[in-house]
């Protein structure tokens, strides 16, 4: 009843038993004390109008969908823009362009569109018709069945994809190249000089043409340069989750370089692994935390010619380094151990 008093922000509250050693007694489990729960308050609401639907490409080529809305203050934050998630999301809700909606800002933070309001049409209201091309690229968009994504079927031929994906590739789990942010991705790639991952690698070529970049000088140009060059020897789980493979993150990338050892090995044996009835693909399973669905996303990733192209020109560029296992002698070594209880 307070909240709204208060000169700050809250939104919850966390009750507390209020005796030590009754704390003491009821203990606490790995994550959290026995003595104490939190409160989260419901998202505060607001009503304003949907203005149009944009679609959004991400780096795995999603089309999202996004309410551009008239913008509200909702919690002390004005908002214009709302994800939508996928066209199920839009067709469950009855979402149209025009109607008047309920937002809310799901856990005080991320702005979301909790149900239209179908008794104030006017009859002006347009249903959204989900795109089946990519409003980016042209290239067909395509829904798997068993998936509630659209996805553009363009890869690196499509721009928004493009930028997306490189952005990830120097990312800090991935290349982590120090002065290449989305900025300078973006510039470089309207500049024709940046529109596949080993393009970075014949950056240092341009390094008097970057000088004269706007915001960038010759120390600049130089640092980043010097990182680039850095970056040419680099560890092969890195290298495999920079190549942003649907499902693979860093721990299944490091998984899979201590598995196969090189990144040419790794393609040969999804590409082989396309056969189920191939002892590769049994491999490819056979390995901890990999599934079919993980599987079958690194076959389809491999099996890609412009994909392989990739692996081929980066190959050229880089040298992955191989992942050393630690040796651990003990007198548990080699043995099967089961946890219970």
């Amino acid at each position: 009843a307070a909240r709204s008093m208060l000169e700050y922000d809250i939104d919850g509250v966390v009750y507390k038993v209020d005796r030590l050693e009754w704390q003491d007694r009821l203990g606490q489990v790995s994550r959290a004390p026995r003595w104490a729960v939190a409160h989260k308050f419901p998202a505060e609401k607001a009503i304003t109008r949907l203005i149009d639907i944009d679609i959004q490409i991400g780096r795995t080529g999603a089309l999202t969908p996004v309410a551009r809305l008239q913008p509200i203050n909702v919690g002390g934050v004005i908002v214009s823009n709302a994800t939508l998630h996928n066209e199920d999301e839009i067709r469950r809700k009855d979402i149209r362009i025009g109607d008047y909606v309920i937002l809310q800002r799901a856990g005080d933070v991320i702005p979301q569109i909790v149900s239209s309001l179908p008794e104030k049409r006017d009859g002006t209201e347009t249903i959204f018709t989900f795109p089946n091309t990519c409003p980016k690229c042209g290239h067909p968009a395509v829904r798997l069945i068993g998936e509630a994504v659209t996805r553009c079927t363009g890869g690196f031929l499509c721009n928004a994809q493009c930028i997306e994906r490189l952005i990830h590739f120097v990312s800090r789990d991935a290349f982590d190249i120090e002065g290449l942010g989305s900025k300078q991705i973006i510039l470089f790639n309207q500049l024709g000089w940046l529109k596949k991952p080993s393009d970075i690698f014949l950056l240092p070529e341009k390094e008097k043409e970057i000088a004269l970049l706007d915001r960038m000088g010759k120390k600049s140009a130089k640092n980043l340069v010097n990182a680039i060059n850095m970056r040419r020897k680099i560890e092969l789980d890195r290298l495999i989750f920079a190549l942003g493979i649907r499902q693979v993150g860093i721990s299944t990338a490091r998984l899979l370089a201590q598995t196969y050892k090189t990144l040419e090995v790794l393609q040969q044996k999804c590409i082989y692994a396309q056969n189920i009835n191939h002892p590769s693909y049994q491999e490819l399973i056979d390995i901890d935390q990999i599934g079919e669905s993980i599987a079958n996303d690194l076959i389809i990733f491999f099996k890609k010619k412009e994909n392989q192209r990739l692996v081929s020109s980066l190959l050229k560029s880089i040298t992955p380094i191989i992942p050393e296992i630690a040796n651990l002698k003990s007198s548990f070594s080699g043995k099967v151990i089961v946890f219970t209880g």
